[in-house]
């Protein structure tokens, strides 16, 4: 099962390093990943109907929860740009979630929210490729400037007027 997954996941790095479109991906898999999957499914299948795997262990539990999830664990199979994991919204949710339990600790209530603003600003940043302190900086340099034209001071705005000459 793991190799498997692994040939998945290694197509995709592939479609990723020839920046295939998200049509041209979906056929990609279509053509490689789809025999794989379909095989999974049917190993997966033999497993529980031969009772070769004990239903209420913990490889029973995630191969039942495989085939009962299987339609959205295959969507990148005919979705045009469906991801094959979520671990880019779970890395962002672990930021906020750790956020809200550090809130806890905090002296007052609006420090915990100038945090919590702090932490979403700093993710923001780095979602868009830039240096958060750089960032927080500049904009404390530039107050004028930020209270003129917000906008224009956005952290994915701020990058790209950076970039440029």
């Amino acid at each position: 099962m793991i190799d498997a997954l692994k040939q998945v996941f290694d197509h995709d790095d592939e479609a990723r390093e020839q920046q295939m479109s998200p049509a041209a991906r979906l056929a990609y898999h279509q053509r490689y990943s789809q025999l794989i999957m379909d095989e999974l499914k049917g190993w997966l299948q033999k497993q529980v109907d031969d009772r070769l795997v004990e239903p209420n262990s913990s490889l029973g539990k995630a191969m039942t929860y495989m085939q009962t999830h299987w339609k959205t664990l295959t969507r990148f199979l005919s979705i045009p740009g469906a991801p094959l994991d979520n671990n880019l919204v779970e890395r962002a949710l672990k930021l906020f979630i750790r956020q809200r339990k550090n809130s806890l600790f905090f002296r007052t209530e609006h420090s915990a929210y100038i945090a919590s603003v702090l932490t979403s600003l700093i993710a923001t940043c780095l979602h868009a490729g830039v240096n958060a302190v750089e960032y927080l900086v500049a904009l404390q340099e530039h107050r004028a400037e930020v209270a003129a034209d917000p906008a224009a001071w956005l952290p994915w705005t701020y990058a790209a007027s950076r970039a440029s000459p």
